[in-house]
């Protein structure tokens, strides 16, 4: 298998070796899968790449609400560094009130937010050589993930 980080993108980003995006075409809304488990690999694997979006798009989208300083538009008003340091602190304050104050009425906000966005498809992908090595990688995870599946 190949050993590292990937992001993961949406149907807007072009898939590419370090940007894993879904299969097109292949079915992986989390609703459907509460009938029947996924049917093949490419299945799971779309299932299993939208379940980590959505928890990381909730994620992002309750600390951008909690702090307001993280969602401000595109002009950063500080340098890269204490930028950095702000998101970070963020992060930790975040993950502390999430164990001690779990906010469900934020949390219920944010997800109705991210039920409305619509998804940009973009149809001009160029197929290059980016995009036949990311393909490569995402085609072994899924065969990995459909052999381990399968087992168990």
């Amino acid at each position: 298998m190949f050993v590292g980080k990937y992001y993961l993108g949406d149907a807007g980003f072009m898939l590419k070796p370090q940007i894993l995006t879904l299969y097109h075409g292949v079915r992986y809304h989390l609703k459907e899968y509460s009938r029947r488990g996924p049917q093949d690999k490419r299945e799971l694997f779309n299932h299993r790449h939208s379940s980590h979006r959505n928890v990381i798009e909730r994620t992002f989208g309750v600390m951008k609400k909690r702090f307001p300083i993280i969602a401000r538009g595109t002009e950063p008003h500080y340098d890269l560094h204490t930028m950095t340091n702000i998101i970070l602190a963020c992060c930790i304050l975040h993950n502390f009130l999430h164990g001690v104050d779990n906010d469900d009425s934020l949390i219920k906000e944010v997800d109705r937010e991210l039920l409305q966005q619509d998804i940009q498809v973009s149809t001009s992908q160029v197929r290059n050589n980016d995009h036949r090595l990311g393909s490569h990688i995402r085609d072994t995870i899924t065969n990995e993930m459909w052999q381990d599946y399968v087992k168990n």
